[in-house]
């Protein structure tokens, strides 16, 4: 059989692009033994859908192509949508303002398996490499030859190695001219130098923070850990930080109340908490990172997603260079732009 349109990734914006295609002979392939692994852990296992407060502002990347995406399937397009197929998730702004987390993350998994019912789905399957002949793609994997006229590329990034995470949307999109802008882990913790090693002892200490970073100010909470520091806001920072400073405020608001632990930590150094100046060793890695930035360059897509390379074919999700902040936003890329695919 040679299929319409084959879609490689099992994730969000893979679901939803074979949830808008059931009048078509579709199939996904996907490495994991069930679709939407990486749904499964996210917000804590509730899924934090998208945001009440939605731009391109809360992204990393070409904010013209961001605007175009987002204004064809905005957050009230995703609600309705997740509305009409019966999920309801609701506001809950204790980790980021704004975020719609749904009751559990098993509700749109559920949802999605329901509207690809007549999907053809190769689980366990990994593809090996891609080819175009006679005006078709020929996808190798483990399962053995998958063909298609169109092919969608939902594979995401590196972060999670552990629910299949592998570089195979990088190396199709390279196999066919495109730039991959540098990946690099992101909404992930920070390793630290020396000066700040007076971090470790406040390890799983948690106190509200405003950081600078690249022209961007950022809130929320600031997490000690034994490695560094996590937590909603430096996971946010390090989706802009590249090198350098960080200029953080460790007492943002009039209300704000430190911890004895932290008064104590900090009683015989000389430090300005309001704009406590430190630059970041590093981050704690792919293992720990929520997602990948960098990827696939938007300039070399159409407005629908599609190759300007090669025709039929589309890259959609984390496997391109658009990252969103902590608090729902690659969630809703990854259902934007899947949307877009003819649209």
């Amino acid at each position: 059989m040679i299929y319409d349109i084959a879609i490689i990734g099992a994730g969000a914006s893979g679901l939803m692009a074979a949830s808008r295609l059931q009048d078509k002979k579709v199939c996904i392939i996907d490495k994991n033994n069930t679709v939407g692994a990486k749904i499964k852990v996210s917000g804590g296992a509730k899924c934090n859908i998208t945001n009440r407060y939605l731009s391109s502002d809360y992204y990393l990347g070409n904010k013209k192509f961001i605007d175009e995406v987002l204004q064809k399937f905005d957050n009230k397009k995703l609600l309705s949508f997740l509305n009409k197929n019966g999920l309801h998730p609701k506001i809950d702004e204790k980790i980021v303002k704004g975020t719609y987390f749904c009751k559990s993350s098993d509700e749109p998994i559920s949802m999605f398996k329901k509207l690809i019912q007549k999907t053809k789905q190769y689980l366990n399957c990994e593809v090996l490499d891609v080819e175009y002949h006679n005006d078709k793609f020929q996808i190798e994997t483990t399962h053995g030859m998958i063909e298609s006229k169109e092919l969608i590329v939902a594979s995401g990034g590196l972060s999670y190695s552990s629910l299949g995470a592998t570089d195979i949307g990088f190396k199709i999109a390279k196999k066919f001219g495109h730039t991959i802008n540098k990946l690099d882990p992101a909404l992930v913790g920070f390793t630290v130098q020396k000066p700040e090693f007076w971090f470790k002892e406040l390890s799983g200490l948690s106190i509200d923070a405003r950081i600078t970073v690249a022209n961007k100010t950022l809130e929320g909470k600031m997490l000690f850990t034994h490695k560094g520091c996590s937590g909603p806001v430096i996971l946010s920072t390090s989706l802009y930080w590249k090198k350098g400073n960080i200029s953080v405020d460790f007492a943002p608001y009039k209300e704000s109340y430190l911890p004895k632990r932290f008064k104590q930590a900090i009683k015989n150094m000389d430090i300005d908490i309001h704009n406590y100046q430190m630059a970041p060793a590093g981050n704690f890695g792919y293992t720990k990172a929520e997602v990948t930035k960098g990827g696939v360059e938007t300039s070399e897509l159409t407005k629908n997603m599609e190759s300007k390379y090669q025709k039929s074919l589309y890259f959609i999700g984390e496997v391109v260079d658009i990252t969103g902040e902590l608090g729902g936003y690659n969630f809703q890329w990854a259902f934007s732009s899947a949307y877009c695919v003819y649209n």
